[in-house]
């Protein structure tokens, strides 16, 4: 006799199917032809340097944005932070969206979820450039370090925690249960 397919069978073999072809659609979206151009990381680099200048002003330093490089984040005119393409967000908004549109939901959330969760993860990268820019200003030695190791783990953090609310209470799926064994008789 056969086991019958668990009911987690499907939603989760569409997640997978989903994710691929989205994963496919990334990269032959954005690493054939986008990242190739530039202008699409380019701009966001440079929005997320000069929105982490006008925190730090808003917070009370001296902060600007490079007359030469408009990627060159200043603080009491000493360059502190280039905001890389990697740097930028972009991954993780394709990221993000990408999880939450192959999970299982009703689209009518998902079209507030995941620009309400970009929305945070942008506003998270401009706090990240301008505390490493701070970091750097106060104390050099470790900035290599929280910007490899401490903010990756706070940003993955957060995404991980958006894509649990996600799943746990805004998709609308019933929470997964295991089925007990059958009793043999």
């Amino acid at each position: 006799m056969q086991a019958a397919p668990t009911p987690t069978a499907h939603p989760l073999r569409r997640f997978l199917i989903l994710a691929a072809a989205l994963g496919l659609l990334w990269f032959f979206g954005y690493e054939q032809w986008l990242a190739v151009d530039g202008r699409l990381d380019e701009a966001l680099s440079v929005n997320i340097t000069a929105a982490s200048a006008a925190a730090l002003r808003l917070l009370g330093f001296s902060a600007r944005v490079d007359g030469l490089d408009p990627r060159l984040l200043l603080l009491n005119m000493q360059p502190v932070v280039i905001v890389g393409n990697p740097c930028n967000g972009l991954v993780l908004y394709a990221l993000f969206a990408g999880f939450v549109l192959a999970f299982p939901g009703p689209v009518r959330r998902k079209l507030w979820f995941i620009p309400l969760g970009m929305l945070a993860i942008y506003l998270l990268n401009i706090v990240r450039v301008g505390a490493l820019a701070l970091n750097h200003l106060y104390y050099h030695e470790s900035v290599d370090f929280n910007h490899h190791y401490t903010f990756t783990f706070i940003v993955y953090g957060c995404i991980f925690l958006l894509w649990m609310l996600w799943a746990r209470r805004l998709s609308g799926q019933p929470p997964i249960t295991p089925t007990p064994p059958a009793a043999y008789a």
